[in-house]
């Protein structure tokens, strides 16, 4: 059997409200350019309200909430090495991998394919 075989089979097994909310559950994490820890708080949300519903949901949110907080845990350390001047530019450079990660596992989702994050702590298991 072929990937495209495979990825065809897995998204046809997921739902478009599963798809929906899987997109979602990562693009949550955009919550964080507002609110103070809304990028681990949006998947934290959904992957509780949802994780019982959709395996499919809890996992992507699971896998939102993991990513998000391993880009908390580096924000912080940026922000410690700030003080060297180089915290500026790794922070700049932090902000915009989380964005194009968070924009690409968005679109991954809302195709109903897995997506998992290439670096992410897995702490929620």
């Amino acid at each position: 059997m072929s990937a495209n075989e495979t990825s065809e089979r897995e998204r046809s097994a997921v739902s478009a409200d599963e798809r929906t909310w899987g997109m979602v559950a990562h693009l949550a994490a955009l919550a964080g350019i507002v609110v103070p820890f809304g990028n681990v708080l949006g998947p934290l949300i959904i992957w509780w309200a949802r994780r019982e519903g959709s395996r499919f949901v809890g996992e992507q949110a699971k896998e939102a909430l993991n990513f998000n907080i391993t880009m908390a845990f580096a924000a912080i350390a940026c922000v410690i090495l700030m003080w060297l001047l180089v915290g500026v530019a790794l922070f700049a450079a932090l902000a915009l991998y989380w964005l194009v990660m968070t924009i690409i596992a968005a679109a991954k989702a809302s195709e109903g394919i897995p997506y998992r994050y290439p670096f992410a702590l897995r702490l929620v298991t």
